[in-house]
């Protein structure tokens, strides 16, 4: 009986293999949010001709449909069985990335990503929902750091194999690669995730489209900004209607007796904190793997292997230190915690910031670690607030919610540092090559100079991601800073709450 199974310690070679397999599918698709970063030079260069704006959609089409999806996608496995749904969204996963690898131009590109992105949307909240459980009460805590470890290291793991695969061949290898990846994974879930059991809840119909319509209006506007101009009436109109479809989908959530997501859960600021936090994080990652895999390719020579292995030591403090941080936050509060771990983030990306095409590489690979031992702190952390928010019986929900906010992250890290990226680059360009139709991507600047011109456009280039890894840096450091004023007004308010308090409360909250 699947209650028998749920009140039952696994054995530990179960365990551990179920763990390794969830884990695996959660780099899977984190992973591949990162490798097309480092096809950005290779597609701009290649057959399809993809604008300034393509490119982005290119890289971003995957994470919209993947933000807006993944709540309801959380929610259709507490409905109708986590593996089951598990199970479709790799088979989703894989069929989008083979239509990727074949797509003859941009739009059906663009297609093939979107699919991609709705069987990432069912995998990453069930994979959380299956092991949370699958798992006894007493190591729940550490299940959920080990598996928001994940979520770091699928970024680099994205990196390092997405340029083995790269420096074999075209742009089309790197999703044809995720394909018998993908499948591989549906097959070990297939043998060790367990059934368990589905719950009556109604999915919401309503709520679930209003969310996703604002969330979609919402990218739609942040995607958009870099090339039409923050101000242009798409981007303006995107938020706008954001704004209202989120006004209305909290109206019909406060009176639906069982929505998708309960708006009252925001009034916890713990839990909003936790939301913000987590967005802040992937802001800063995912602008750096932007920025990372063209600025190692066109700044420093590197090829797109080394590019990919160059970000391993943003690896090791989450692989060494991500299940000790539940100790450190022990020892030194929460909130001292999270302020370690901005700290460490914003200020290793302002650090990068200073690297140009003459810095060593040990000066760059020690930023990263500085970067890597925030991310191993933040993550469990964060992690463990938002899953706290929720009951068992909606772990789905829960794991989509943060699965949301990082995915949220990622976009707005991009489109911003992407904005920047495009902005300061062209403004630096040679004033003969400025005279060009703009924007320029990189490739098209390098192509439209004779040799002895190419060493400008490098610099221009430089010098643009310089800025570009400053703002974000800045950022970074702003929104954490009232991720940790915003823990310990909360605190304060509720008086002395423990190590574990933030997710108590949040628990007990409902």
């Amino acid at each position: 009986m699947p209650v028998q199974l749920l009140s039952r310690t696994p054995a530990r070679a179960s365990y551990g293999g179920l763990l390794a397999v969830m884990c695996a599918c959660v780099v899977l698709v984190i992973g591949t949010v990162a490798a097309v970063n480092l096809a950005v030079p290779a597609l701009a260069a290649g057959a399809l001709h993809p604008s300034p704006s393509a490119l982005l959609w290119i890289v971003d089409t995957y994470v919209v449909v993947f933000a807006c999806l993944v709540i309801p996608g959380g929610a259709a496995g507490d409905r109708f069985g986590r593996k089951g749904v598990l199970l479709t969204g790799l088979g989703l996963f894989a069929a989008g990335a083979l239509l990727s690898a074949v797509a003859s131009d941009v739009p059906l590109l663009l297609v093939g990503r979107a699919v991609t992105g709705v069987g990432a949307a069912a995998v990453l909240p069930n994979t959380l929902a299956v092991l949370l459980h699958a798992v006894p009460a007493d190591r729940r805590a550490a299940t959920t750091a080990t598996w928001a470890s994940m979520t770091g290291i699928g970024g680099v793991v994205g990196n390092v194999g997405g340029g083995a695969v790269l420096s074999g061949g075209s742009w089309r290898w790197l999703f044809l690669a995720a394909v018998p990846v993908a499948l591989v994974l549906a097959a070990l879930t297939a043998r060790v995730a367990p059934v368990q059991p589905r719950h009556d809840r109604p999915l919401d119909p309503l709520g679930t489209a209003l969310l996703v319509a604002a969330s979609v209006a919402l990218l739609l506007g942040v995607v958009q900004g870099p090339e039409a101009g923050w101000g242009s009436p798409v981007v303006v109109a995107g938020f706008v209607a954001s704004a209202v479809l989120f006004t209305v989908w909290t109206l019909v959530g406060l009176r639906a007796a069982h929505p998708l997501l309960d708006p009252r859960l925001f009034r916890v600021r713990a839990l909003r904190d936790a939301c913000l936090g987590m967005t802040a994080v992937f802001f800063g990652m995912f602008a750096l793997f932007y920025v990372n895999a063209s600025f190692l390719q066109y700044g420093k020579g590197f090829g797109v292997l080394r590019t990919g292995l160059a970000v391993v030591p943003l690896t090791a403090p989450l692989v060494l230190a991500a299940r000790r941080a539940g100790r450190v936050a022990g020892r030194v509060g929460l909130d001292v915690t999270l302020a370690l771990a901005f700290a460490s983030i914003g200020g290793g990306l302002l650090g990068l910031s200073t690297s140009g095409a003459g810095t060593p590489y040990a000066a760059y690979a020690a930023w990263l670690a500085v970067i890597g031992v925030g991310l191993a702190l933040a993550l469990p952390a964060l992690s463990g607030a938002v899953a706290g928010a929720l009951p068992p019986d909606r772990a789905g929900v829960g794991a989509g919610l943060q699965a949301t906010t990082r995915e949220f992250g990622s976009a707005l890290g991009v489109a911003v540092v992407g904005t920047v990226l495009a902005a300061r680059f062209a403004a630096a360009l040679p004033a003969d090559v400025r005279a060009g139709d703009a924007p320029h991507t990189v490739a098209q600047a390098l192509a439209s100079v004779d040799p002895g011109g190419a060493d400008d456009v490098r610099a221009a280039f430089v010098s643009a991601a310089q800025d570009a890894l400053r703002v974000t840096g800045v950022a970074v450091l702003v929104l954490g800073a009232f991720v940790v004023l915003g823990s310990l007004l909360s605190r304060r308010r509720a008086g002395r709450v423990g190590p574990g308090g933030a997710c108590s409360r949040l628990g007990s909250s409902r």
